[in-house]
């Protein structure tokens, strides 16, 4: 098992950056009130394709020799990381087949297809994800590149980290949404090299808790197929994921299902942004644990925003709508 290295996200900052946004970090005063802590939000959101994830693909893409750039890309994704894959494979003119569970958003699905991608639909278990996969990968001889559990990926996330160092002095802590460890594992790198002090949060739901009982077990335990509304949040860790957050996170703290909603509403309502309800987890643990973050230094990682606008997630019977 490779680990990447402090060097590996310096070179691979340096490969995607005329592919990626440096996205912006905003504030909320109101927000900051109700947190009782000063949080700084890192706007992945506005990132290419919509998401944290245009970084690690982009980086996995253009790292490729032209043999294997040839064959083309294929990853399974709940949705985020297919659609940036897809990205970063159109910008490179390379063929890229994501293979998605067919509950996924449709949104995402679009997402996929808009930007060339090809969708293999799968069950919305990591079994069926993994064995549909494999059947593709066989047929195509495609070069496959993992969501999460991919040395590349992992170094392409750590630049988002990179950035919000140079755009917030003195944080205190570092807080993430944590499914697979992709972002958490690539701001392990980052801060652990650059910013050792700073402390790693990653925020779960409650309804896909498998890294909190991970982390306290001290192994990894794995769901097969959990329901949470935070779609992006389902899947478990790896072993490459599972070595960042054993060795640097801080704690791994969890959100029900309706305190994610709420924090998603405050998000949308006070800053204006769109975003999706993985990224709201982090505040929504922020809210529920002030005590850990009170007069703090937060950075605050909105991992993504692409949403099914056709049904939010207020719009669902069972929080109301």
């Amino acid at each position: 098992m490779y680990i990447p290295t402090l060097a590996d996200m310096l070179v691979a900052h340096e490969r995607i950056k005329p592919y990626i946004h440096r996205t912006p970090v905003l504030t909320s005063e109101f927000i900051n009130k109700l947190a009782g802590a000063d949080l700084f939000f890192k706007c992945e959101n506005l990132q290419k394709a919509g998401a944290f994830k245009a970084r690690g693909a982009s980086n996995a893409v253009f790292g490729l020799t032209e043999e294997q750039a040839a064959r083309g890309v294929a990853t399974h994704s709940s949705g985020n990381h297919g659609t940036c894959l897809s990205y970063a494979a159109g910008r490179r003119g390379i063929p890229c087949t994501v293979v998605m569970p067919h509950t996924a958003p449709q949104a995402k699905k679009d997402a996929v297809r808009g930007y060339g991608g090809v969708v293999v639909e799968c069950e919305p278990s990591t079994t069926s994800r993994e064995a549909v996969f494999a059947e593709v990968v066989a047929k195509s001889g495609a070069e496959f590149v993992h969501p999460y559990n991919d040395p590349r990926v992992i170094a392409g996330q750590g630049t988002c980290s990179r950035e919000m160092l140079e755009q917030v002095a003195g944080l205190d802590a570092v807080i993430a949404p944590i499914g697979g460890g992709g972002m958490i594992s690539g701001t392990c790198l980052t801060l652990s090299n650059l910013a050792p002090n700073v402390k790693i949060y990653a925020a779960e739901p409650e309804q896909a808790d498998d890294a909190y009982r991970s982390f306290k077990a001290g192994k990894i335990i794995a769901d097969d197929a959990p329901e949470t509304i935070a779609d992006g949040l389902k899947v478990p860790l790896k072993d490459l994921t599972w070595h960042f957050v054993s060795n640097h996170v801080t704690d791994i703290l969890t959100a029900s299902e309706a305190e994610i909603v709420d924090a998603m509403k405050v998000i949308w309502k006070r800053m204006k942004i769109v975003m999706e309800p993985s990224s709201a987890v982090p505040l929504a643990t922020i809210l529920k644990n002030k005590e850990i973050f009170a007069g703090k230094r937060v950075g605050v990682v909105i991992t993504g925003g692409n949403v099914d606008l056709d049904l939010l997630p207020w719009q669902r019977p069972e929080f109301g709508g």
